[in-house]
């Protein structure tokens, strides 16, 4: 393969029709943020369009996009050194007809490679270019749970079947259509990825067609849904890159090659499509809780945000995870309140009343955020706060004894992933023996980890973020 020649797309990267065809970045409005303004007829901007979903787009930490793709994109415009600019696509199609005419470099949010193939009826076909893929996913069946469950194509004769037309899709369903013409088919166009899922969810459709990675991200979140069984063989996600474009393309094949080989690229798929899932019942009871109970500490956790830093949705899932936001929760170990403070903790925090609600979010916070201050320099986010997290529950130096282990093992002390893998180690005679803290029962740290971060998917999609800048803005808006 020929080194790509990033200047020669780059004096092309002007999209047909002038930059004022950028929209204005619907999900970053939603977000609370100001859009960035398109860019000048002068600049060399990367206009990429998006379609939201669970895992590649989504709004995350602060109401800031998050997301594999938001994450991939912005790495790979920062390396050129290119600004980047953003439109939310309503559909699918809109994402590839935007392509297809050239008003977005490149196109990304739940695709899979496809053959060329009509988009509408005045013969607009995408004629794209597609990148390798970076991500292999199943397609899946899913169902409501109040409704009947198939086991096999032979139980649906009948049945509408609905799935997303222009992402890619089509191949795996073709090949299933043409062996059961007996059951009915219906292409739809939903505005992101995971509303197909949601209308399976709320009765609305009876079965739909969508990603395994995207049934499992949102199986805690739209509850009366279930998968019934794999479609078709795994497919890899990429990105459609507009037409005209083949050094993008290039460029673009060997960003995903070289992260792949350096294990940026599974380390990023690690953050995004790791198993984390909550169990089924317990979703619903903390989904319940968090219309019930939630309201009632919210403002102590939006405090906590604001004079720590860490994000209110990450200490609301810890404090649930440690007392299922029971102020008064007591253990047999003698750790109370919210948060479950030890009482050498509290003392060291200034906590007077471990069982008042308040101080508790506020001191768990503090310690929280020492810990990762603790933390060397050099490790990046997220790995930064889930091995907080693991030191807030563990202990800081069983982490460290962990994270020793891993450099010995040959892993990267600096990577939650591998750190995950060390710490059950210490609860064995070979291990801890050699360790300076000594024994400890290191798969605690991994499921309480694990656990946050499952109860922190499901809030980061169900409560809004805490802006208290852009709040104070509103409100003094108003006044004038």
């Amino acid at each position: 393969m020929r080194n790509p020649d990033p200047a020669r797309w780059r004096r092309r990267i002007q999209p047909r029709g002038g930059p004022w065809l950028v929209a204005l970045a619907l999900l970053l409005t939603a977000c609370g943020r100001e859009p960035a303004p398109p860019p000048s007829p002068e600049g060399n901007a990367l206009i990429v369009v998006v379609r939201p979903g669970p895992t590649t787009w989504f709004a995350g930490e602060n109401g800031e996009p998050d997301g594999l793709d938001h994450d991939l994109l912005q790495r790979f415009a920062r390396e050129q050194k290119l600004p980047m600019s953003v439109v939310v696509a309503d559909s699918a199609t809109a994402l590839m007809t935007k392509v297809a005419r050239g008003e977005a470099h490149i196109g990304a949010g739940g695709l899979f490679q496809m053959a060329p193939e009509p988009l509408r009826n005045d013969g607009a076909t995408t004629r794209v270019l597609w990148t390798d893929g970076y991500h292999a996913v199943e397609p899946v069946l899913i169902y409501n749970r109040d409704g009947f469950k198939p086991a096999a194509w032979s139980d649906l004769t009948g049945a509408t079947i609905a799935y997303a037309q222009h992402t890619g899709l089509e191949a795996a369903i073709a090949i299933v259509r043409s062996a059961h013409p007996e059951v009915n088919w219906k292409a739809v166009d939903p505005p992101t990825a995971d509303a197909l899922i949601a209308q399976v969810s709320e009765g609305v459709v009876d079965y739909a067609i969508v990603a395994s990675s995207d049934a499992a991200a949102m199986r805690n979140v739209y509850l009366d849904f279930e998968v019934a069984f794999t479609v078709g063989p795994r497919r890899e996600l990429a990105w459609a890159v507009a037409p005209g474009h083949p050094e993008l393309r290039e460029a673009l094949d060997q960003f995903f090659h070289r992260l792949r080989r350096d294990g940026t690229l599974a380390r990023s798929i690690e953050r995004y499509f790791g198993g984390r899932d909550i169990e089924r019942v317990d979703a619903e009871v903390f989904q319940d809780r968090i219309r019930k109970t939630l309201p009632q500490y919210r403002a102590f956790f939006h405090d906590a945000q604001v004079q720590t830093g860490m994000e209110w949705r990450l200490l609301a899932a810890v404090a649930y995870q440690e007392s299922q936001w029971d102020p008064v929760a007591t253990s047999e170990t003698g750790v109370k309140g919210l948060m479950q403070l030890t009482e050498d903790t509290a003392r060291k925090l200034g906590v007077a009343d471990r069982l008042d609600a308040r101080s508790s979010s506020l001191g768990a916070a503090r310690y929280l955020r020492e810990l990762k201050d603790k933390l060397p320099a050099r490790i990046g986010e997220p790995d930064r706060t889930w091995l907080a997290l693991a030191a807030f529950n563990i202990g800081v130096g069983h982490l460290e004894d962990a994270r020793v282990l891993a450099q010995r093992q040959k892993l990267n002390p600096d990577l939650w992933s591998d750190v995950r893998k060390t710490l059950p180690l210490l609860a064995q005679q070979d291990y801890f023996l050699q360790a300076k803290n000594g024994y400890a029962r290191g798969g605690m740290p991994v499921a309480f980890v694990d656990r946050v971060r499952g109860y922190y998917d499901v809030l980061l999609r169900t409560e809004a973020a805490y802006q208290p800048r852009l709040r104070a803005a509103t409100l003094e808006a108003h006044r004038r």
